[in-house]
């Protein structure tokens, strides 16, 4: 069957830069002016020559999303199962070759984590792990579904690539959505910091999202590790990627994160820096191409920034996040896979959002209402 490769395979990474540095204001404008825009209007939008204009993308990023998904922001937590990794990949704390303490999540640990999750009254829950096949499987994956599912009234995963018939099985347990990052859309530098295990081969990851959509999974989420790469020629091809796969599985929700490369053991220092200014610009970029697009911020970013762009663009915020397997309880010392910025509680968090004039939301739909048992 086709894949995304097809489409990917048609554009020259050096070509789309050049294009995204050469862009003018006069074609700036002219993106702003429509009321649908395109993916030229979205590079002409991440280009240097679109920055004078923030003030203005940001006002109409304020406006269609307010439109879009009213005045809310999704509550949700990350719950790290694992930091078992069979990948070298030189930005990761998880990275095969990094000497640290390894350890998987036990039945009953999952559930002390769960057990506080709960209590700060989270219902969407995301379930993070490395790539170690051998013990982090779709066996375990689906024991664990299995045991939460009842606690959660939305299960997403961020886990290894898997087959489409995996994805089928996760999906019929009850997983919601699957987030899956390229990392970088550059080839040749994704190979060098993918240098061992599954990971390094960047046409299976290239063509993971297809096998999700494939498996019928309800929402597909995409991104890129800011800073392996020049931030907006990378962003330009993650938007051509989310652009094929709404036309190819249109009955999928999309969403997209914006994970700038942070502090962890043993990682390299970001190649390419994207300040606060730049993320703003992109934030406000996807939201004026695509406004039924889902914009989630983690805690990577600072506490002044995840409070200001809360009326931008953004549609989910994870809070009092943990990176490390048994961080909330079990285990608080083991490695973290990165280091947060935003340390506040979830309960601070919703008094932030609250005083900007948004909704907190902690469950935004019910299991009963789908046909997910």
């Amino acid at each position: 069957m086709n894949t995304f490769k097809s489409v990917f395979n048609q554009y020259d990474w050096e070509t789309i830069k050049t294009k995204i540095y050469s862009t003018t204001s006069i074609e700036v404008e002219y993106a702003l002016a429509k009321n649908k825009r395109s993916l030229d209007d979205f590079l002409a939008l991440i280009s240097p020559a679109a920055q004078p204009y923030l003030e203005q993308m940001a006002q109409l990023a304020h406006e269609l999303t307010k439109k879009r998904f009213g005045k809310t922001i999704q509550m949700y937590a990350p719950l790290y199962l694992s930091n078992e990794c069979q990948n070298i990949c030189t930005y990761c704390g998880f990275s095969l070759d990094n000497k640290i303490k390894r350890k998987t999540l036990t039945e009953s640990e999952i559930t002390l984590e769960i057990e506080v999750l709960k209590k700060a009254g989270f219902d969407h829950v995301l379930l993070v792990t490395g790539e170690a096949n051998h013990t982090v499987n779709v066996h375990y994956f689906l024991k664990t579904i299995a045991q939460i599912k009842n606690d959660f009234s939305t299960i997403s995963a961020e886990v290894q690539p898997l087959s489409t018939k995996e994805y089928e099985q996760l999906h019929n347990a009850g997983i919601y959505s699957i987030l899956v990052y390229q990392e970088t859309y550059h080839r040749d530098v994704y190979k060098q910091y993918h240098t061992k295990g599954k990971k390094s081969n960047f046409d299976f990851r290239l063509e993971t999202p297809d096998r999700v959509g494939t498996a019928g999974i309800h929402k597909i989420g995409l991104g890129v590790l800011l800073g392996l790469e020049d931030w907006r020629t990378d962003s330009f091809f993650n938007a051509l990627h989310l652009d094929y796969l709404q036309k190819t599985y249109w009955q999928t929700k999309y969403a997209v994160s914006f994970p700038r490369l942070r502090p962890a053991e043993g990682v390299i220092e970001p190649n390419f820096i994207m300040d606060d200014t730049d993320l703003t610009q992109l934030i406000c970029a996807y939201r004026l191409w695509n406004e039924d697009l889902e914009i989630s911020m983690s805690t990577r970013e600072n506490e002044k920034f995840r409070d200001n762009i809360i009326p931008i663009g953004i549609t989910s915020m994870s809070a009092g996040s943990k990176t490390n397997p048994g961080g909330y309880v079990v285990d608080p010392q083991s490695l973290e896979q990165f280091e947060i910025s935003d340390e506040r509680s979830a309960s601070e968090i919703a008094k932030v959002i609250s005083s900007r004039g948004y909704e907190p939301v902690w469950k935004d739909w019910d299991r009963s209402y789908t046909n997910i048992d």
